[in-house]
C-alpha cells in the first residue's frame, strides 16, 4: 500500500518537476549570464521570474476568484433571509442555500482556488531545492548533477537559498530566515485585510461569509509562520513575492472595479468626480456644463375638446329668422326639439 502511494507522489510530481525547472532554468540562463550561474542572486532572480509567470498563468483564476468573492457579498441580505425563515431547519437551509448559490453562479469556496492550484507548484518548487542539497546526484526535470549542486550551495546574503531557519545555527542565515517568515506572514494577512476592509459592503461583514473570511484573516497567516521556519530560503521568496503580487493585483481591482456599496465604490467615486472638476477646470467651464445634458421631452399636449355644435332650432324659429339660442352647459341630444316657448327671450 505504501509502495503505491510513493508511486503515485510520484506520477503526480513528475510533469510539475519538469514544468517548474523548465520556467527556473530559462530565467536562470538570463540572469547566470549577467551575475554568474552560480550566484545566489541568480538563482533568487530566477525563482521570481518563476512566481511571476505562475501568477500570470493564474490571472483568469483570479478574475474568477473575484467574481464569486463580490456575489458572495451582493448575496448576504438573501442569505440573512433564509436564515431567518430556515433557521429551524439546518436541512432546508443548507439545501436553500446552496440553491442560491447555484442559482448566482457563487462558489463559497473560490477564495481558496489560487492557494489550492499554487500549492503542487510550491511543493514541487520545495522538493527542487531541498533535493538539490541533500541530494545532487538526483535529477528530477531538467536539473542535473551540475545545476543541482549549482542550485543547492547558491549563497544570497550570507545564506544559502537551501537553508531554512531550523538547519542551521548561523545567526546571520536565521536573521534573513526570520525576516523572510514576517515578510510572507505579513503580506498574507495583509492581502486578505485589504479585501474585507476595502472591498466589502456591511451587510457582508455579518454572517458565515463574514465568519469564513475572518477565520482565514488569522488563521492562514498562522499556518504560514508556524511552517515558514521549515521552509528553504528559496521557497520563502517565491512565496512572499507571490504574495506581493497579490496585494498589487487586488488593489488594482479593487480601486477601478469595486463591489457596490463598499468603501472602495465611494472612494472611486470622489476620485471620479475630483478628476471631473479638474476637466471643467483646464476647460474653463463651469462644473455643471461640463455634464451630458439630456433633452427633456415635454409631454404631449392634451386634445382639445370637442367643438360645441349649435344647438338646432325649431321652425318656428328659423321662421321668425332670429339668432341661434346661446348652448346651455347641459347639452341636449341633437334630435330633442325645445320645449315650447322656449325660444322667446
Amino acid at each position: 500500500m505504501i509502495d503505491f502511494f510513493v508511486q503515485l507522489g510520484s506520477l503526480i510530481m513528475t510533469p510539475l518537476y519538469y514544468a517548474t525547472s523548465f520556467v527556473l532554468l530559462a530565467f536562470h540562463r538570463l540572469f547566470g549570464d549577467i551575475f554568474g550561474p552560480a550566484t545566489g542572486l541568480a538563482w533568487v532572480l530566477s525563482i521570481i521570474g518563476l512566481t511571476l509567470v505562475i501568477r500570470a498563468a493564474l490571472i483568469p483564476l483570479f478574475v474568477k476568484q473575484i467574481k464569486s468573492s463580490r456575489n458572495m457579498q451582493l448575496i448576504q441580505p438573501k442569505v440573512k433571509e433564509l436564515q431567518k425563515k430556515y433557521g429551524h431547519d439546518r436541512e432546508r437551509l443548507t439545501q436553500e442555500t446552496m440553491k442560491l448559490y447555484k442559482d448566482t453562479g457563487t462558489n463559497p469556496f473560490a477564495s481558496c482556488l489560487p492557494i489550492l492550484v499554487q500549492m503542487p507548484i510550491f511543493l514541487a518548487l520545495f522538493r527542487l531545492i531541498d533535493q538539490a542539497a541533500k541530494n545532487p546526484e538526483v535529477e528530477r526535470g531538467f536539473m542535473t548533477v551540475t545545476l543541482n549542486e549549482q542550485f543547492g550551495d547558491a549563497v544570497f546574503l550570507g545564506a544559502k537559498i537551501s537553508d531554512t531557519f531550523l538547519s542551521t545555527d548561523d545567526l546571520s542565515v536565521r536573521l534573513l530566515a526570520a525576516v523572510l517568515v514576517i515578510a510572507m506572514t505579513a503580506t498574507t494577512f495583509l492581502t486578505q485585510r485589504q479585501l474585507m476592509s476595502k472591498n466589502m459592503p456591511a451587510d457582508a461583514l455579518t454572517g458565515p461569509y463574514a465568519q469564513q473570511q475572518k477565520m482565514l484573516l488569522y488563521v492562514l497567516p498562522l499556518v504560514f509562520a508556524v511552517g515558514g521556519i521549515a521552509f528553504p530560503i528559496g521557497v520563502l521568496f517565491y512565496w512572499t513575492t507571490s504574495n506581493l503580487w497579490t496585494m498589487c493585483q487586488q488593489f488594482y481591482v479593487i480601486r477601478n472595479n469595486p463591489a457596490p456599496g463598499t468603501p472602495a465604490l465611494k472612494a472611486k467615486e470622489e476620485r471620479d468626480a475630483r478628476k471631473a472638476q479638474r476637466r471643467a477646470e483646464r476647460k474653463g467651464v463651469p462644473l455643471e456644463d461640463t455634464k451630458p445634458t439630456t433633452q427633456v421631452q415635454e409631454p404631449p399636449a392634451p386634445p382639445a375638446p370637442p367643438r360645441q355644435q349649435p344647438k338646432k332650432r325649431s321652425r318656428s324659429q328659423r321662421k321668425k329668422k332670429g339668432p341661434a339660442p346661446k348652448p346651455r352647459p347641459e347639452s341636449r341630444e341633437a334630435g330633442d326639439d325645445p320645449e315650447p316657448g322656449s325660444a322667446s327671450a
